[in-house]
């Protein structure tokens, strides 16, 4: 399919990842004129090294991070789904709701965490089952029926992007320029407060963080994806 996506929903395992992992692809895709969607799995209620932040008070202020984040990047509306940080499964359940957003969204493009890489188990778990998702639950009818009552159809997912931010994938087959799109990344990282600490503060660490790689990049800054592709 190409760069080119009517629609792409960006699974992401907690509040701040599609910002870090995604950010930049997801502000072009948008200005390109895809329909852009984030469905985070958990609430994000437990990052957090201030020794006074309680889960109570951390989640939603994170909601409130991501959804404001979500502005710079162009994305049309964010789900975030209450599972606490850390306690996501491999279950019926999280498959459920993310087929449920697949079917309302009807993206031709899915973006998710690449389950095979080392990093947080919610990461992994995140992306895993979103791949289950997408094939076969979200195509085949008689999964979650309870989806049609609701008038979600099945529908099939062209391909799927699983990212690894900055870091280029051996096997990685996609890369998107978002040169042009690095200030509405960064805007979407300062939102994150709890997470990078006061707005010109994160914005210096990542400025500081990117300009080597755009010296060895002849000024330019990509996003690294592996691309798994479902004929339909």
């Amino acid at each position: 399919m190409g760069e080119n996506a009517k629609s792409v929903l960006v699974v992401a395992a907690h509040p701040d990842d599609c910002d870090v992992g995604v950010g930049g692809s997801a502000a072009r895709w948008a200005a390109e004129g895809s329909a852009v969607y984030l469905l985070v799995a958990t609430n994000g209620n437990k990052g957090s090294g201030d020794a006074a932040m309680t889960s109570d008070v951390l989640a939603p202020t994170r909601d409130k991070e991501q959804r404001a984040a979500a502005r710079f990047m162009g994305i049309r509306e964010v789900v975030i789904r209450q599972t606490g940080d850390g306690e996501l499964e491999d279950n019926a359940e999280l498959r459920r709701d993310i087929v449920r957003c697949i079917r309302r969204f009807r993206p031709d493009r899915v973006v998710t965490h690449n389950p095979y890489r080392w990093q947080h188990r919610d990461h992994r778990v995140t992306g895993q089952v979103t791949l289950d998702a997408v094939y076969p639950y979200a195509r085949d009818r008689l999964h979650y029926p309870e989806l049609q009552d609701e008038g979600l159809t099945p529908h099939k997912v062209a391909e799927v992007y699983l990212f690894g931010g900055f870091s280029k994938d051996p096997e990685g087959d996609v890369e998107v320029d978002i040169s042009g799109f690095l200030e509405a990344k960064l805007q979407a990282l300062t939102c994150h407060t709890t997470q990078f600490g006061e707005p010109e503060a994160a914005r210096k660490r990542w400025t500081t963080r990117w300009e080597q790689r755009l010296k060895e990049n002849d000024g330019r800054l990509f996003e690294y994806f592996k691309r798994v592709e479902y004929p339909v």
